[in-house]
């Protein structure tokens, strides 16, 4: 559907509405090559030395949620889009839009949850800024984040080969049901939590495969059928996942089942997708699985040259497209 006059919920979701308002209306203006690459973070030389630069925005609904909050959320969050790129993250932004009639008080552990989030993942929040608006011209609380970190890997989607493995480190969808679980006062009686974490612990340990390690991805708002997209958008080849291989937990699939959608579709707060050489991907799952954060790591596909597009293999022997939706199920999600 092409952009028409007014911006929809679906420009923000992550999808091919989203993908349609960055390309033919944002990029139409801001021309840098950079920024072209659409990653979550830009590589960039400063004198000497390699950095990575990024910057979010946090919109959750509801602000706090089983498993974390929007301080921790939009802490992390910045984190992972760093670590991603094959940074160190080293130090954060945070700035404030409040709403007129908030509570301090949830302010204050909305603050002091983000300042344990970055003292976890080892980074400092240097500079910021506040604004109020009147009561009604916003949501609560939107936080904006920025983060700056010294590059250590050489992750660009020109590293993906035809043969390579796809990877994810840990169970998918816990994030996005959890969210809805809470916001939709669904009752699901269920360990459900957020896997909101800091995933530069985890990437720190995987820089000795520099070269085996291609390409690196958190699949946030969309999912991972919706990043998968994404990372082979512009290139001649395809993904082909393996329906079996798929880290779900059972009370992820119910849940989904439920609200009737697809826990490929759904946001994830502390799993990295890696685009992996299959010569050393035993190695790679080893040091995953070994810590913390990849403790449920799993290979879950493969690159290939045929057919286009990201595909699934399901259970049954069987092969559907996974194609990059609309607007995204899950609305104010991250």
């Amino acid at each position: 559907m092409d952009i028409k006059n007014k911006i929809r919920l679906g420009h923000g979701s992550g999808g091919l509405l989203s993908g349609q308002l960055i390309k033919r209306v944002v990029l139409k203006y801001f021309k840098d090559k950079t920024l072209k690459k659409l990653e979550d973070a830009a590589a960039l030389s400063l004198g000497q030395k390699n950095i990575a630069f990024t910057t979010d925005s946090y919109v959750i609904d509801p602000l706090f949620f089983p498993g974390g909050d929007i301080g921790k959320l939009s802490v992390f969050g910045t984190v992972n889009d760093l670590a991603m790129k094959g940074a160190r993250p080293e130090y954060l932004s945070l700035s404030l839009i409040i709403e007129e009639g908030f509570s301090i008080r949830d302010l204050e552990t909305i603050l002091k949850s983000a300042a344990l989030a970055a003292k976890q993942a080892g980074v400092t929040v240097v500079c910021g800024d506040t604004k109020v608006v009147e009561r009604g011209k916003a949501d609560k609380l939107f936080i904006n984040t920025a983060g700056i970190g010294s590059l250590r890997m050489n992750l660009h989607k020109e590293n993906i080969k035809i043969g390579d493995v796809i990877m994810v480190s840990g169970t998918i969808g816990d994030h996005g049901i959890a969210v809805m679980n809470e916001r939709l006062k669904l009752g699901l009686r269920s360990s459900i939590k957020s896997d909101c974490a800091p995933l530069n612990l985890l990437t720190r340990k995987l820089e000795r495969y520099k070269g085996t390690i291609h390409y690196m991805r958190d699949p946030t708002r969309g999912g991972v059928a919706s990043v998968l997209n994404e990372i082979i958008d512009d290139t001649p080849f395809g993904i082909m996942l393996d329906e079996r291989s798929l880290p779900i937990r059972k009370e992820v699939r119910a849940a989904s089942e439920i609200l009737g959608i697809d826990p490929l579709y759904v946001a994830n707060e502390g799993k990295c997708i890696a685009i992996v050489s299959k010569k050393r991907v035993d190695s790679v799952l080893k040091t995953m699985r070994a810590h913390a954060l990849g403790r449920h790591a799993a290979v879950i596909g493969e690159v290939v040259k045929q057919p286009d597009g990201v595909w699934l293999k399901t259970a049954i022997g069987g092969t559907h497209p996974l194609l990059l939706l609309e607007a995204e199920g899950l609305p104010r999600i991250c």
